[in-house]
């Protein structure tokens, strides 16, 4: 976890924690340390595990990932935190450390803005047809978000969320269509499948941005964001904005389009009634 300074965790365990990416299941086991600190330091690593809902190795994982032999290694390191006087931290506290967390990811993204080259990408984007948007597993539902407001924006926009060979085959038609660029998503965990179509998709010669969350990515154009880890899952907040500051990108390159489209869907709509005239009944 990259930020020590959380409220989510007891502060004696956060300086455990600090700088470590944790999995899901030890995510859990933290988190029923940090809720149940006092009761935690007496259980061995058999009854830790029942009460955390995991397996015993994973306890053992989850020790040696903090730098320690094993869990009676940990617990010896945990027990002054309590009988120095250490404290639990309530369900309630570990939720607003992992929204105080979002929040600094965010103000990181705002602050870092002008270094992302939106317009640029926003021309390029714009000028594509058609736009293939790629997102597998956790990826998937920011993908989609993206695609379905940049298809209000976009003649052309290809949704592609499926793997195997049909993730192959929408990827060559793609770019047999005359796509020049692939906007793919890819969030941890980082599917294996994903990056082997980010390869496929340069040797077929598409341009490749990825929104992610490393800087390092190996893509033509990173646009990075920190995900929230503070809970077991991530969420994205902070990749989610930087999507939507990409669609904005897309429809500022492309003004007279952009209004024309978004007319004609609001008559579409009208016309339909896809949507509630007021309020929620």
């Amino acid at each position: 976890m990259a930020d020590g300074n959380h409220s989510g965790f007891h502060g004696g365990l956060s300086v455990l924690l600090d700088g470590r990416r944790l999995s899901p299941v030890q995510r859990r086991i933290a988190h029923y340390l940090s809720e149940n600190l006092d009761e935690a330091i007496f259980l061995s690593s058999v009854e830790l595990a029942e009460r955390a809902g995991v397996s015993q190795p994973s306890v053992t994982r989850f020790a040696m990932v903090l730098g320690f032999t094993g869990y009676p290694e940990l617990r010896q390191a945990l027990r002054p935190l309590v009988l120095g006087g250490g404290a639990e931290m309530p369900q309630e506290s570990l939720l607003r450390g992992a929204i105080d967390c979002e929040i600094r990811n965010l103000a990181l993204i705002r602050e870092r803005l002008t270094a992302f080259p939106l317009k640029e990408l926003g021309e390029q984007l714009a000028a594509t047809e058609p736009l293939p948007v790629l997102g597998l597993r956790v990826s998937c539902g920011l993908a989609t978000t993206f695609a379905y407001y940049a298809r209000r924006i976009h003649p052309d926009v290809r949704l592609l969320t499926h793997g195997g060979s049909e993730l192959a085959d929408g990827l060559h038609a793609a770019r047999r269509a005359g796509a020049e660029w692939l906007v793919a998503v890819v969030l941890p965990r980082y599917p294996s499948e994903a990056v082997q179509a980010l390869e496929y998709a340069e040797k077929l010669g598409l341009r490749v941005v990825a929104i992610t969350d490393k800087a390092d990515f190996p893509a033509e154009v990173v646009l990075d964001a920190p995900v929230g880890d503070r809970l077991v899952f991530d969420s994205h907040a902070a990749p989610l904005a930087l999507a939507m500051a990409l669609v904005e990108a897309i429809a500022d390159a492309a003004p007279l389009r952009t209004q024309a489209r978004l007319d004609e869907y609001e008559r579409m709509a009208g016309e339909t009634g896809t949507f509630l005239a007021g309020d929620l009944p």
